[in-house]
C-alpha cells in the first residue's frame, strides 16, 4: 500500500514538472503572487518576500506523517531562524481552514498559506505533491532544495544561512 502510494506521488511529480517547467533558478525575484493564508486573509507573497530573509517551504497534505514533521522541524528552530532574521511561510493545497488546524495542532508558529487554487504553486513552477523549500534574501533566491528534508528541514536552512553569512 505504502509503495503504491509513493509511486502515485512520484507519477504525479513528473507530470506536475512537464505540466509546470523548470525549477526556479538562484538569482530569480520572488514571485508576485496574491494568495490566501491560514486565517482566510489575502496575503501578497511577492511583497512579503521582497524584503530581509523569508523562507517559502511547500508541503503536499497538512496533518500527513512527514508533512508535520517538515512543519514541526521549522518550529523547532523558528526561535533560531527568527534570531537569523527569517519569515517563514508554509504552503499547501488545503484549505484555509485545514491550514489554521494544522497552525493549531501543532503549535506552528508562522504563516500558513492555502493554495487551493494552485496559484503559489504555479508561479514557484512546483508540483502539488512535491516537497520544496526557498529561500529569499531581499526579494531574490538564495537557496532552494528541491527534495526538501522533513525532520531536518530547519537545521538544512540553518546550515544554509550560516555559509550564506560567512
Amino acid at each position: 500500500m505504502i509503495m503504491k502510494t509513493l509511486f502515485k506521488i512520484m507519477i504525479l511529480s513528473l507530470i506536475s514538472a512537464a505540466v509546470y517547467g523548470d525549477p526556479l533558478e538562484i538569482g530569480t525575484p520572488a514571485p508576485s503572487v496574491v494568495t490566501t493564508d491560514h486565517e482566510g486573509k489575502s496575503l501578497n507573497l511577492g511583497e512579503a518576500l521582497a524584503e530581509g530573509k523569508a523562507l517559502v517551504f511547500f508541503y503536499p497534505k497538512a496533518m500527513t506523517p512527514g508533512c508535520t514533521k517538515q512543519a514541526c522541524s521549522l518550529r523547532d528552530g523558528y526561535d533560531q531562524l527568527t534570531e537569523m532574521g527569517v519569515t517563514i511561510f508554509g504552503v499547501s493545497s488545503d484549505t484555509a481552514e485545514t491550514q489554521a488546524e494544522f497552525r493549531e495542532k501543532h503549535q506552528l508558529p508562522f504563516t500558513l498559506i492555502a493554495d487551493t487554487d494552485q496559484a503559489v504553486s504555479k508561479a514557484f513552477q512546483k508540483g502539488r505533491w512535491s516537497r520544496h523549500a526557498y529561500l529569499f534574501i531581499d526579494g531574490k533566491l538564495e537557496w532552494l532544495d528541491l527534495s526538501a528534508s522533513t525532520a531536518k528541514q530547519a537545521a538544512d536552512v540553518i546550515e544554509v544561512l550560516s555559509s550564506l553569512e560567512s
